[in-house]
């Protein structure tokens, strides 16, 4: 089991980037149970739905509208894991999440790829899948394979099937994937089973997690929904992670920005809680600013740093592991 180097601890290494102080972000976090509470969510699932109502939010049936009450948020933040093991196929890869660690994985999704021999762009196929795996698995710098390109030419309704299939067969790390759907996440949960050997070896070494994404601002989707269900009952890390972008679909401050970033994340890990106590999740961002010239994410800015720091820092602050985007 490989445990990667500290980050932001009272050591004589390392290193520490703080953009808030501890009274900052305690009012992210009391502008976060506000939002939750007031404004509330759009839930589009009816099991997640009722979950939240049997468990004391406030539901407009209507409108799908969730009021979540503070005590719901903090409850879920403290049964929510701060250490979450990432196993890999091979144990000399597992990974372990915990406060101040810092590892690194690759991104995804690539929608165009250079191919190797002929130089030329063009669509990923299952084969690159299988080969962008590979890579990785070769590189000691990576620490966890995220599905960086998907099969273009397979049945785009199965394709998390395939690419699952793909990466697999080819990496020894662990695996992170953006399934779909809860029904594709029941069928890749039961590929690992199989994998590994049976269902109770799959929750010793939990080889694959899950990624979604609620839809900015402020929405759990069905899928989102089905998705982080299905992480919590089949006792698989779910990555929950917000993809706004400021001046676009959150507000166009950084703060204000953080502070929807937050409510949605925290919002999906109550879903999470609510369905299983003690499910693992990791708070995730791919959140930046909106380029206002092309109308595109800024990916690679000065706000996309700044955003990823405090991100970093909130999750600390709530004792949960983290994934951010790099800067």
């Amino acid at each position: 089991m490989k445990r990667n180097l500290h980050a932001g601890k009272n050591l004589n290494g390392g290193l520490k980037f703080s953009v808030f102080t501890d009274d900052e972000l305690l009012e992210i976090h009391m502008a976060t149970l506000e939002v939750l509470q007031k404004t509330g969510v759009f839930v589009e699932d009816t099991e997640a739905l009722q979950l939240f109502a049997d468990n004391g939010a406030v539901i407009d049936e209507e409108k799908k509208i969730v009021k979540i009450p503070p005590f719901m948020v903090e409850e879920a933040i403290q049964s929510a894991p701060s250490k979450v093991l990432l196993a890999g196929r091979n144990p000399k890869n597992d990974i372990v999440l915990e406060t101040n660690r810092v590892g690194f994985t690759n991104f995804g999704e690539g929608i165009v790829i250079k191919d190797p021999d002929t130089g030329e762009l063009r669509e990923p196929t299952k084969k690159d899948v299988a080969n962008t795996a590979r890579l990785v698995d070769a590189m000691s710098e990576i620490d966890v394979y995220e599905r960086a390109c998907g099969a273009h030419e397979v049945p785009q309704d199965v394709v998390s099937l395939h690419n699952a299939e793909a990466f697999f067969a080819n990496t020894s790390k662990h695996c992170f994937l953006g399934p779909g759907s809860g029904f594709l996440a029941n069928k890749i949960a039961d590929m690992a089973e199989v994998i590994v050997g049976g269902k109770d070896k799959l929750k010793q070494q939990p080889i694959v997690s899950f990624i979604t994404c609620p839809v900015s601002p402020l929405r759990l989707a069905n899928d989102t929904c089905e998705i982080i269900m299905t992480a919590a009952k089949r006792d698989l890390a779910c990555n929950i992670l917000s993809m706004a972008m400021a001046g676009g679909s959150s507000p166009v401050t950084l703060a204000g920005t953080l502070v929807s970033h937050n409510a949605e994340i925290l919002s999906g890990i109550v879903l999470s809680q609510l369905t299983k106590k003690g499910a693992a999740v990791i708070y995730g961002s791919s959140t930046t600013a909106m380029d206002l010239r092309m109308a595109a994410a800024s990916v690679g800015s000065p706000e996309c740093a700044l955003i990823s720091a405090g991100v970093a820092q909130l999750s600390t602050y709530y004792l949960l592991p983290s994934w951010v985007a790099g800067g």
